[in-house]
């Protein structure tokens, strides 16, 4: 498992980020204090404190490509 942080504060990120992850195979979480959502589904992020920096959870080992395309959302 690989993490990051990154920011999210508006809308049009959260819809970048979205069309991002969504080309990638592996799973994906995103998490806010003690809440987790798939980082794939738009309502789910919607439902996070987007004001302060998320973590971004990767679960797999052959994500280069992955964290190379988030970089530009990091906090």
């Amino acid at each position: 498992m690989k993490s990051i942080q990154i920011s999210l504060e508006m809308a049009q990120r959260v819809k970048e980020f979205v069309n991002v992850t969504q080309n990638f195979p592996q799973e994906i979480l995103l998490k806010s204090g003690k809440y987790v959502v798939d980082a794939k589904s738009i309502l789910g992020i919607f439902s996070l404190d987007l004001s302060q920096p998320l973590t971004v959870e990767i679960y797999s080992e052959d994500c280069d490509e992955l964290l190379n395309s988030l970089k530009k959302f990091e906090a």
